[in-house]
This record gives C-alpha cells, structure tokens and sequence, in this order.
C-alpha cells in the first residue's frame, strides 16, 4: 500500500471518530446524554487509527537502510505517542474528554511528513545507545504534549465552570482535581525521561552524534525546557502550586520543548531550505 494511501487513511479515521464523538457525546445541551465511556467499537477504531499511523510513520522514518527525521516527523510522532498514551489511560481513567484536541491534532500530524517532507539523514543510526537516548526523548516529548493539551483542556474547563456554563465538553470530564492529578502525574514521568535524554545527550555526545556537544539553539531550548519543568515541579511540591499558574508554567515549558527540536528543524527545513 502506497505511503500517502496510510496518511490519509490515518487521518481519515481520526477525523472520523472525533466527529462522531462530537455528535454522540457533545452535540446539544449539556444534559441531553448522560456522559458515557469509551465504547469497545470506539477503542479499536481508535487502535486501527494508530497502527495504519504507526506504519505510515514507520516508513517516513525508515525508507530503506537509512533513518530519516524531520520537524513534522518529529510532531507526527509526538502526536502518535500522545495519543497511544491516551489510548491506554483511557482503560483506567475517564480522558474522553481529551479527544476534541488530541484526535485534530493527530490527524493533521499524521498528513505533515506528506506536505513537508524528511531532508534530514541522521547518522549513527546502527548505534543501538543512539536509538535507546531517540526512544526516550520521543516519549519524553510524546507525555510532555499530552500533558500539554491536558492543561489546555483543564483552562478552557475552568473558564466554563467560572462563567457557569455547563457544556456537554464539561460534563465529560472528571473533576479539575482529579484532572491536576493526571496532569503532575504526565509531568512527573515525562521530567524523568526528559532528564535522561539530555544526561545522555551531554554526557556520551561523542558515542551517540559523533561530535563533542555544542550549545545550539537545540540544545538551549532543551535545557531550558528542562529549568522551566524542575521550576514547576519544586513549586508544586514546595509551595503548592496549581490553578492557573500550574498551567501556564507547564505551557511554557512545552513551548520551549518544541522550540527544541522542532522549531529549529522548521526553520531550517522551510523558512531557510537546509536540509
């Protein structure tokens, strides 16, 4: 099966069941459906979604011997990993609720590498530490992005519960405490991996990227990233943080996050044309 075929059929499915969440779940008044769990036929289309995105990308990142990579393969996998995650959180907790922002995204995730495609050719690619320190960052920025679009969900609840309008989108959520609860616990396991990723980077440069380590933009914003989320994490443990400036603290880190990589393959790629 051609590669644009899984992009588009990827993308298809995921506009598909959001629309259709949208008309089961959010269409209407509040109180016209009670709130309801993801059924088992929504879970496996959602799965179906993932692995045709899963092969999809699969192919962009590996085209024959060599390891493509590129800043929409870098959002497209941070999308798909986000979106696995909540795929199985959603067994234990209620995150329906998450699938208005998460299921959109993904779908335009899934279409970048088709729009822009990969110039980069990463080296070291046989290396198999280079691949564990590539894992880890991956799934670092994939909870860092679900944690991300938790707290943007969580800011757009709280303004809705402040100005007394109760929405079919507010109803399926859980309460903002348990909410704030699932967002630190994101954090807490996305820090940890994001910790290790630039241990490794800074410490074994020279084994994983062939070079000694350079304090680039990449490299700034990751550092940076990694201040803003210990700031955060010491707030809240020290001084009780939450509310609004929990999420602002957490958006900004994020910010930085992609600026990281992301940001600087864009410029590269599209505003400048380097490869």
């Amino acid at each position: 099966m051609p590669s644009i075929l899984l992009h588009l059929i990827a993308a298809a499915l995921y506009v598909g069941l959001a629309g259709l969440s949208w008309r089961n779940r959010w269409r209407g008044a509040a109180l016209d459906r009670p709130p309801a769990h993801l059924a088992g036929w929504e879970r496996i289309w959602l799965l179906t979604a993932l692995v045709a995105h899963g092969i999809a990308l699969a192919g962009e990142v590996f085209p024959g011997d060599t390891m493509h990579f590129s800043f929409s393969i870098a959002l497209s996998l941070i999308f798909w990993l986000a979106i696995a995650f909540y795929w199985i959180e959603s067994f234990y907790a209620r995150m329906e609720g998450l699938q208005m922002l998460g299921l959109p995204a993904a779908a335009v995730g899934v279409l970048l590498p088709t729009i822009f495609p990969a110039q980069h050719l990463l080296a070291n690619v046989d290396s198999m530490q280079f691949r564990i320190h590539f894992l880890i960052a991956m799934l670092a920025y994939s909870l860092f992005t679900l944690a991300a679009l938790h707290a943007i969900l969580m800011a757009v609840a709280e303004k809705g519960l402040h100005r007394g309008r109760l929405t079919p989108l507010l109803t399926s959520l859980p309460p903002l405490l348990t909410m704030e609860v699932l967002l630190f616990r994101l954090i807490h396991i996305a820090f940890l991996l994001l910790t290790l990723t630039l241990a490794s980077g800074i410490l074994f440069s020279e084994s994983l990227f062939g070079k000694a380590l350079t304090f680039n933009h990449k490299t700034v914003f990751a550092i940076l990233s990694w201040v803003i989320f210990a700031h955060l994490l010491a707030g809240r443990h020290f001084r009780g943080w939450r509310g609004r400036k929990a999420l602002r603290w957490t958006l900004a880190g994020f910010a930085a996050l992609l600026l990281a990589y992301v940001g600087s393959r864009f410029v590269l790629e599209v505003l400048l044309g380097r490869g």
